[in-house]
């Protein structure tokens, strides 16, 4: 047993404990879990109790990062907010929260891969009940029945899979079967409620919208990719690639569709994150992981400075409306907006634009009809979010009072994407 990799696990544990003191404790821990991921590099790959290649390396890295930097971001947002659970149970939660995404990545075992996927699901439920509103217990009522009803199928999928291999080893290579082929297609419902597939994706907009904004970066940037992460592995052992392809590419089209009548932006960027989750999605399934890891990497960062930029836009203005603020006359806010909305859209020179490159050359080869549909959708959301963001960025002349505090960890989060794309377009070519 790897103790890298338990101490990743345990160090968010370790740290609700000292939150019980300072709410901020919560911080040098998250800190220090994101430098032990770093090194636990140079022990993959790892096989045994636990299952860390190069893949699950780059999720246990989303996750720590994003956790460090939600943690970061929370102090600042939560002050002076009247909560219905107290702040020290807040981060308690967020510590379990990442904890348990942890989990659910390193483990070598299907079964518990499950159990850590369901933790998140208690945990997030209270999490999103943070600002107490009526609208935030409707959505944390939405999300709990969704999700519970999600992974039920999810759980039916673990026991086809032990029934048919009587193993739940992630790296095994079983031989195929009528089983396994339904307990893959079963796991896309179950794990891929979760990951926003739809029609089983009712729930995220609602959830997005009504949780606190470093919530909602934790939810978009690193949750659905770690249930994204685990609905692959269960690909890997049967691979349904029509099933797969055909509902991913659904999802994309229809969550484009649904940006341009948006009216809060929270929301705006909730159906963005299906919309890349099945992008994401679409490149496992067409083996294509290299662009699929490229596009979740950077999205994280992109999707996560998009809601703490929503935060400081809340704080400043007490609405999640899309309206004109004149966020232009911003240091920080308008900026990280603009760079958020252009990653998650995947604009050039953007990492997500090489990601989607390269899933769009695989769709291309496979169907050129689901290579249409893609497009389309592509283009449709890029026009639907810059618009509305243009409008609030550009037109509008509210006097807000930017927080420099959050208004930095949105700007410098915004430009770590730049910064992946430059640095990988330079590699490729």
């Amino acid at each position: 047993m790897n103790p890298l990799v338990v101490l990743i696990i345990v160090i968010p544990l370790i740290g609700s404990a000292f939150t019980e003191i300072k709410e901020w404790l919560s911080i040098p821990f998250s800190l220090i879990d994101l430098i032990f991921s770093l090194f636990l590099y140079l022990d993959i790959p790892i096989e045994g109790v636990f299952y860390v290649t190069r893949l699950t390396w780059y999720f246990v890295l989303m996750v720590t990062s994003i956790y460090f930097l939600s943690s970061l971001f929370s102090i600042r947002y939560l002050k002076g907010e009247k909560t219905k659970i107290s702040k020290k149970t807040y981060f308690v939660l967020l510590n379990f929260f990442a904890s348990s995404m942890l989990f659910a990545l390193v483990i070598n075992n299907l079964g518990l891969m499950w159990v850590g996927i369901e933790t998140t699901t208690i945990t997030t439920i209270l999490l999103v009940l943070t600002e107490g509103t009526e609208t935030s217990i409707e959505a944390s009522w939405r999300y709990t029945i969704i999700v519970s009803a999600g992974v039920t199928f999810a759980f039916i999928s673990v026991i086809l899979v032990y029934y048919s291999i009587h193993s739940l080893a992630v790296n095994v290579d079983p031989k195929p079967s009528i089983i396994l082929a339904l307990a893959s297609g079963i796991g896309l419902v179950g794990f891929g409620t979760k990951v926003g597939v739809f029609p089983m994706n009712t729930w995220l907009p609602d959830a997005h919208s009504e949780s606190p904004s470093p919530v909602s970066a934790m939810f978009s940037g690193v949750l659905l990719p770690v249930a994204l992460y685990v609905l692959y592995r269960l690909y890997e052992i049967y691979p349904i690639e029509p099933l797969f392809t055909w509902a991913a590419t659904i999802s994309i089209f229809v969550a484009s569709l649904m940006m341009a009548s948006q009216k809060n932006m929270k929301r705006l960027f909730a159906y963005s994150t299906i919309e890349n989750m099945n992008l994401a999605l679409l490149g496992f399934a067409l083996n294509q992981p290299l662009g699929a890891i490229i596009l979740l990497v950077a999205h994280a960062f992109g999707k996560s400075s998009a809601f703490y930029t929503t935060g400081v836009i809340f704080k400043a203005s007490g609405s999640k409306e899309i309206r004109p603020y004149g966020l232009w006359k911003l240091k920080y806010t308008g900026l990280s907006l603009l760079f958020s909305s252009l990653t998650v859209t995947g604009a050039p020179p953007l990492a997500t634009f090489v990601g989607e490159f390269l899933i769009l050359s695989s769709a291309l080869k496979y169907s050129p009809l689901i290579f249409s549909i893609v497009i389309f959708s592509l283009a449709v959301a890029f026009i639907s979010i810059n618009y509305h963001v243009s409008k609030m960025s550009f037109e509008g002349n509210e006097n807000l009072k930017e927080d420099k505090f959050m208004g930095i960890i949105s700007f410098v989060t915004s430009l770590i994407p730049l910064i992946m794309g430059i640095a990988l377009i330079w590699w490729l070519v």
